[in-house]
């Protein structure tokens, strides 16, 4: 498809570095195109707080929140916690999240007539693959926008660069600028130290953790945590059903 064909495009939108960039750069590089940012809520939590009024103040002709958290757990969580499926020691928190999002994303841009469904994935890394792999399962004809294939940005700092000459909000710095993914079954970092296998990571850098503590500010005392299980799917938590 041209680009100048291109009249309404679905962004997944997650308000981070990458897809705040994203917004102004599609208005400027196919020839002001509507925009339409979707989220899918896989149990980010307070990433959600603020994200329509900033998705419309860069350029966002809508927001859509998808309550995606029932069926991501029960389809997606489950099934790879019954297999114990993993890669190596990771447990898949961003890669079985992606095929949700997906098929969310594909039924905003039918229901909204779009030409095409654009996404934040780098070009080397394999998430642009399991977006578009599901992308395309549900609509094989349409057509998918990865800028980070396209435009001139090298760097996470050249995107901080590009947001602040078009005065856009960002949540982080320069120097808390790790690319996080975060839901309900984990929180994913990479960038800046972590770049390097070499470097331990900063356990102590304040902002680096959300979901726990460090060890070193771990209590003493151990506790007993107690999980109920019925058929491989968990059920309690030290004697609380349904938790």
């Amino acid at each position: 498809m041209k680009k100048e064909d291109i009249k309404k495009v679905v962004l997944a939108y997650s308000g981070g570095l990458d897809t705040s960039v994203i917004i102004p750069w599609l208005k400027e590089n196919y020839n002001n195109c509507e925009i339409i940012a979707v989220s899918g809520n896989v149990g980010q939590a307070d990433e959600l707080e603020g994200l329509e009024e900033k998705a419309l103040k860069t350029g966002a002709s809508k927001l859509y929140v998808l309550d995606l958290m029932d069926e991501y757990a029960n389809d997606f969580i489950v099934p790879c916690l019954k297999a114990d499926a993993k890669y190596e020691e990771y447990l898949l928190g961003t890669s079985h999240a992606r095929p949700v999002i997906a098929k969310g994303l594909v039924e905003i841009a039918l229901k909204e007539n779009a030409d095409a469904i654009c996404h934040g994935c780098t070009g080397k890394g394999n998430d642009q693959v399991r977006f578009e792999l599901a992308i395309k399962h549900f609509a094989p004809e349409m057509h998918i926008i990865a800028p980070w294939r396209e435009w001139d940005i090298k760097s996470r700092d050249e995107e901080i660069d590009y947001a602040e000459a078009h005065n856009i909000p960002l949540r982080i710095s320069r120097e808390t600028n790790y690319s996080k993914d975060k839901n309900m079954w984990h929180l994913s970092h990479e960038g800046l130290d972590l770049e390097d296998p070499g470097n331990e990571p900063q356990y102590e850098k304040p902002g680096f953790l959300e979901m726990c503590v460090s060890p070193m500010d771990a209590p003493d005392t151990p506790e007993l945590v107690e999980i109920g299980f019925c058929k491989g799917v968990p059920v309690s938590l030290n004697g609380l059903m349904g938790v």
